[in-house]
């Protein structure tokens, strides 16, 4: 998977594939292969070389793959994007006034709809749950209004820039 990362406001070039536990990484010209292990959701084991890092990932903004990561001692502001997203994200502009569609941040599966068709929301409300690299998103409605489709069923894999939900 290829992703643009943004690091304490540097942007990074990122490509990534994970088979179980191995992970091999490669951000800008520096490559990496360690494993990771799922302590509990958001908590990882980083095995590398012969080191091992604890990293905690906190979701902040998930329809804008804005997160914090700790990695020991340190924090840092990341925000993933995935190129692919900005042309589907484009593509949603073109909506009907007042209309606003929510969209898979990454590739991943539906863990929970939080809503129904016709359900009257305030902008920030949780609409769904997606599963991405295991990590659990909430994905939240950009303005108040009224659920007018959901395009997800529980358990559905999804692609990036995937119309989930749309709000009148």
């Amino acid at each position: 998977m290829k992703l643009k990362a943004e690091i304490a406001g540097t942007e990074h070039s990122l490509e990534f594939q994970r088979d179980g536990n191995r992970v091999i990484a490669q951000i800008d010209n520096r490559h990496y292969e360690l494993r990771a292990h799922d302590v509990e959701p958001g908590v990882y084991l980083l095995h590398l070389n012969d080191s091992i890092y604890e990293c905690r990932i906190q979701t902040v903004d998930a329809a804008a793959g804005a997160s914090e990561v700790h990695v020991g001692q340190q924090e840092f502001q990341v925000k993933l994007v995935d190129p692919r997203r900005l042309s589907h994200a484009a593509a949603a502009g073109t909506m009907a006034a007042g209309r606003a569609a929510v969209l898979a941040p990454m590739p991943g599966r539906v863990v929970r709809i939080l809503v129904e068709v016709g359900a009257q929301v305030e902008a920030g409300a949780g609409l769904i749950v997606v599963e991405a690299m295991k990590m659990q998103n909430e994905l939240k409605s950009p303005k108040a209004g009224v659920v007018t489709s959901i395009n997800a069923e529980t358990g559905a894999a999804v692609n990036a820039g995937d119309t989930l939900v749309v709000i009148e």
